[in-house]
């Protein structure tokens, strides 16, 4: 079953002549990638409440068979674009690409060319100080940006002692400032990198806790210390200032990291990294 005016819609008359003249030998793959193609972008262009027709619909909307429909929707599957629920509760609900799904395919793509955590952090120092020194030049940054930052160096302050809450937390500080960058493409991709720093801190703070080797109470003062300042610079709307503070509390926090994980790689695909990943930014936030 081969809708010929949706398959000349797609790929010209000719296809639509070749089909009639042999309907049912397209390749069923084929037909499944064309369907694909157009529910992707359904996807990423619609609204955040966008919702995928039934396979029903879908069926009888493009004029293709219900096995074609399925491979479509396992396409997007893999691509992370939907999950497919089977039995009577069934459908397929749809999720956006956002910095979480982004960090995850990027992290796989370090793990694959076996990257180094040190390159990864190396990565964060040029990139993410220039986040903070563009929430330094933001007009709203009193009313916006340093609320926020300050309400989160109040929380660190509430959890210095737990070792797992105090990187949790200390972490969304990052966050934020990645969040409040204006740049959307820039905001997108440190974001990416950070949750990937992220998550491997948090399995560091996990195992030192576990190990009571977690840094000291007044080394946790000391890094929600240096956040303080960090917000002063972007209240005064010190941009150099804000980004000379954040590359240099980066290394020193990195450093720590990095005593036992240096020659370690990025890894994305442990099931304590993808739930750190899965957790993400807005999680922390």
């Amino acid at each position: 079953m081969v809708s010929t005016g949706w398959l000349e819609s797609v790929h010209g008359p000719k296809a639509a002549r070749v089909t009639t003249a042999r309907r049912g030998r397209i390749p069923q793959r084929r037909i499944a990638e064309t369907v694909a193609s157009e529910l992707r972008t359904r996807i990423l262009s619609g609204d955040d409440d966008y919702r995928l027709p039934t396979q029903d619909q879908l069926v009888k909307e493009f004029g293709v068979s219900y096995p074609s429909i399925r491979e479509s929707l396992r396409i997007l599957e893999t691509e992370g674009l939907v999950t497919v629920r089977r039995g009577n509760v069934g459908g397929a609900e749809v999720h956006r690409p956002d910095e979480t799904s982004a960090a995850y395919h990027l992290g796989l793509a370090l793990q694959g060319a076996r990257v180094t955590l040190g390159d990864l952090a190396a990565a964060l120092q040029m990139l993410e100080p220039l986040c903070a020194a563009e929430c330094a030049r933001r007009p709203d940054r009193a009313e916006v940006v340093v609320p926020a930052l300050e309400a989160n160096i109040h929380a660190c302050e509430l959890v210095v002692g737990d070792g797992v809450a105090f990187t949790r937390t200390a972490r969304e500080f990052h966050d934020l400032v990645v969040a409040f960058t204006p740049n959307a493409t820039v905001r997108c991709v440190v974001s990416s990198l950070v949750t990937l720093w992220s998550a491997q801190e948090q399995a560091w703070a996990e195992t030192l806790t576990r190990r009571g080797e977690y840094p000291s109470k007044p080394q946790a003062h000391d890094a929600a210390r240096v956040h303080a300042r960090l917000v002063t610079a972007i209240a005064d709307g010190d941009d150099a200032e804000a980004e000379r503070l954040a590359r240099a509390h980066l290394r020193a926090t990195q450093s720590v990291v990095l005593e036992r994980y240096d020659s370690g790689m990025v890894n994305a695909s442990s099931d304590l990294a993808r739930q750190a990943i899965a957790a993400g930014p807005r999680a922390r936030l």
